[in-house]
């Protein structure tokens, strides 16, 4: 058993004894997802928004690490923080539970169909709100019995539906059934207005975004050389990235000895400018790849089959047309991430079957006005 089974009821009942002034007012909306998952949930954030009363204020909470795509959403909403890498000690936690409960919230609505119950489930717990809604949460080998206890944490819950089903139309689905207006799917890319402005470049510029916290996505360096071989002259290219994943993929700083190939370790807000000027992004599927795509700006996705039909590609409801997606088409498609075979050059079999020739061509072609 664990430190904090013990202690989430002792936690869970101090800041009660102390009480809390005035009636409940205001939304938390529980986004515990990943940098991608942030940046897809700004499209539905507004759609959940609705739920606020007349005055009232809108919180998200993210993970700490998620919370650097909050610029993304729309002013007015209010973001907390929560480092869940501390949520699992004592003290942290137990200064969270208190705030969350004198926060007072009106409603609370965890969005997450994945969901874990000592961590974000608990910050459900800890708020107390008198309102609170989630949906039926993904079935868990590991978690399953403790998630069906903890539905006694929600006064509304939704069947979302199948296991695998597009995350954003998921949510979408989610916010019709809590506000009772269905709306059609999200336009995926955000308005131009609510954006950082485009950085100022000196010369066409291509962004590339080969790094994945989960290597066996990321394509070798040799098809990234065979891309910039293919672009126009003159054209300038950005390897997005912290220091960091040069650290950890050494075999990648080749490219940047290439004329015209520079580092790029902007933090992400920045690194949108960047993205709104580039000629075209080139990334794995990952939280970069999220971003050009709403951002508006043409991107060629490098896509493992891992997540196909729950996020790349996106449903055709909600495909945006800058946005070209090249996977291969195995059997096992929508693994989410659990390949049974083994590991093809360091890769999954699914992106070691991408051809460094087509990907070429395609970048070529989109790059070409």
């Amino acid at each position: 058993m664990r430190l904090h089974h013990l202690l989430d009821p002792l936690l869970l009942g101090l800041p009660g004894l102390a009480g809390r002034p005035g009636p409940a007012r205001g939304v938390l909306l529980i986004s515990a997802g990943g940098l991608g998952d942030t940046v897809l949930f700004a499209r539905v954030v507004e759609r959940f928004a609705a739920l606020a009363e007349p005055g009232e204020s809108v919180t998200v909470l993210l993970r700490a690490d998620a919370a650097r795509m909050a610029f993304l959403f729309p002013a007015g909403i209010a973001v907390e923080a929560v480092d869940f890498r501390r949520l699992r000690h004592a003290d942290y936690r137990r200064r969270l539970f208190a705030r969350l409960y004198r926060a007072h919230y009106r409603l609370v609505v965890h969005t997450d169909y994945l969901r874990h119950p000592d961590l974000d489930e608990a910050l459900v717990a800890a708020a107390r709100a008198p309102e609170t809604a989630a949906m039926d949460p993904r079935p868990s080998p590991k978690h399953g019995r403790r998630l069906d206890a903890n539905r006694r944490l929600y006064r509304r819950l939704f069947d979302s539906g199948a296991a695998v089903q597009d995350k954003v139309l998921r949510w979408a689905r989610f916010a019709d059934f809590l506000t009772g207006q269905p709306a059609p799917p999200p336009v995926l890319p955000l308005p131009a207005a609510s954006l950082p402005p485009p950085a100022a470049l000196p010369a066409p510029t291509v962004v590339f975004q080969p790094f994945s916290a989960v290597a066996a996505k990321q394509s070798p360096p040799a098809l990234w050389q065979a891309i910039i071989a293919a672009l126009p002259a003159g054209w300038q290219v950005r390897v997005a990235g912290h220091p960091a994943d040069l650290d950890r993929n050494p075999d990648f700083r080749p490219l940047l000895e290439v004329p015209g190939v520079t580092f790029e370790p902007a933090p992400f807000q920045a690194l949108a400018s960047i993205l709104r000027a580039a000629r075209l992004v080139i990334s794995v599927d990952t939280a970069c790849m999220h971003l050009a795509a709403v951002l508006g700006t043409p991107t060629l996705c490098l896509a493992s089959a891992a997540y196909v039909g729950e996020i790349v590609p996106y449903d055709p409801a909600i495909m945006p047309a800058n946005l070209r997606v090249l996977r291969a088409d195995p059997d096992c498609r929508g693994c989410l991430g659990t390949c049974r075979f083994p590991l093809e050059r360091g890769m999954y079999p699914c992106v070691a079957a991408l051809d460094p020739a087509e990907a070429a061509a395609i970048a070529a072609a989109m790059a070409t006005p």
